[in-house]
């Protein structure tokens, strides 16, 4: 088990001393323009595809003494409730129609939704490992597109979040040890096997390949956000597994915005803080012992290489909370405790949220991040409730529960209210 002080200990802090202005020639080469338009035209016109919405939460801006703070509400996304939607599926298709370009076939996600070509790919094994989203992703991406899937989850990843997805038709590998000892392995069988490895990071081996896709499907985000800001945030907080989505919120935004960029501020768990340790140190190293965390898909040892340079030029903060701050902001989301409507965000989604308030009602870590009155802040909330049953463990009732009751009181939860006009 993790050390009890990360369970309880306050917010840590590191600046990052080496972000720059704009990307740099390494960090741009991810962050190009062309990729983010493949990604966005492919998946915007999957089936079920709609921007997840932005719920403004005053009552949670008035407790962080903030301007506004803006929840980008990933439980919304598509039927899988976490914005890994975006990236292990994107990453799916990617290798399903390289494989038939190959063959002199130009296929769109349309032509393999409707089962075009199914002769041809049906037999191609997508492989990778997860602590649960992910894998949902990849398996969903399969069974959308029309192939196998074979997915790697560690011993501690939830019933739950194993069942969900099997439903999607992936067989499921279990594994003692933790998340990283979970994507070697998977990197491992999937080269002695001649499986595709769809990986969120080349950390436990492979290319770089799949994770620069993946994290180019995250894009997404960052181009809805544009869309429905009325103002731009001054601060982005983004919660980090092996960094790939902090990258592409990051990446993107100075991609768009070079220096005018909000500040992105990274959120990790106090036990699982690779991107923290890479950033005080200067380089990524791998962290030994127990990483797990109740942010489950935040329990994460190693920084993706893929994602580190982005990190390293435009992250520009990094802060640890303890499980119990996430526990807390989980069940205050939940109940709509600071006056708001409630919400349905994951033991991951609030993390960022959980920060933000953590930090702003700190005097010495308000001044560090540079929070004041007039901070309009914007939360990735990253998840729903991917594992119901911890979710209900903690609130107390089910997730679909708040989801009638705030549709009985008028305050449907995932709303998008108008933004503040100051």
């Amino acid at each position: 088990m993790p050390d009890a002080s990360t369970m309880t200990a306050k917010p840590r802090h590191v600046r990052n001393r080496a972000a720059r202005p704009t990307l740099g020639p390494e960090s741009g080469a991810l962050m190009g323009e062309a990729d983010h338009r493949a990604a966005k035209a492919e998946i915007t016109s999957w089936p079920g595809y709609a921007p997840t919405p932005l719920v403004y939460l005053p009552g949670l801006a008035r407790a962080a003494s903030v301007a506004a703070i803006g929840y980008k509400d990933e439980g919304r996304r598509f039927e899988l409730a976490s914005f890994k939607a975006l990236g292990g599926a994107y990453a799916v298709l990617r290798v399903l129609q390289d494989k038939l370009a190959a063959r002199g076939i130009h296929a769109s996600a349309a032509d393999l939704v409707a089962g075009r070509h199914r002769d041809l790919i049906a037999d191609e094994t997508m492989v990778c490992a997860t602590d649960g989203n992910h894998g949902r992703s990849v398996a969903w991406g399969a069974r959308m597109f029309g192939c196998k899937c074979r997915i790697y989850i560690h011993e501690h990843v939830s019933a739950d979040r194993e069942a969900a997805i099997a439903s999607f038709g992936a067989v499921m590998v279990r594994l003692p040890g933790d998340y990283d000892a979970s994507v070697r392995a998977a990197a491992q069988d999937a080269a002695a096997h001649g499986w595709n490895l769809v990986a969120d990071t080349n950390a436990g081996g492979g290319s770089d390949a799949m994770p620069r896709l993946v994290t180019q499907g995250y894009t997404v985000i960052v181009a809805e956000l544009l869309d429905q800001l009325a103002l731009p945030p001054s601060h982005v907080f983004v919660p980090a597994g092996v960094g790939g989505l902090a990258a592409a919120i990051a990446g993107r935004w100075a991609h768009v915005a070079g220096a005018a960029r909000p500040r992105v501020v990274v959120v990790e768990p106090h036990a699982a803080d690779c991107v923290f340790r890479a950033v005080a140190e200067g380089e990524p190293r791998p962290i030994e012992g127990d990483v797990n965390s109740f942010m489950a898909c935040l329990s994460a040892g190693s920084v993706s290489p893929v994602a580190w340079p982005v990190i390293r030029d435009v992250v520009d903060d990094v802060v640890t909370i303890a499980d119990d701050t996430a526990v807390d902001m989980l069940r205050a989301l939940a109940t709509g405790r600071y006056g708001d409507g409630p919400l349905v965000s994951g033991e991951s989604g609030c993390a960022s949220v959980a920060a933000i308030l953590a930090v702003a009602t700190d005097p010495a870590l308000r001044a560090a991040l540079g929070i004041d009155a007039a901070s309009r802040i914007v939360a990735i909330g990253s998840e729903g409730a991917t594992a119901p049953e911890v979710w209900q463990a903690v609130t107390g009732f089910a997730p679909d529960e708040v989801l009638r009751n705030a549709s009985r009181s008028g305050s449907p939860a995932g709303a998008n209210p108008a933004a503040p006009a100051n």
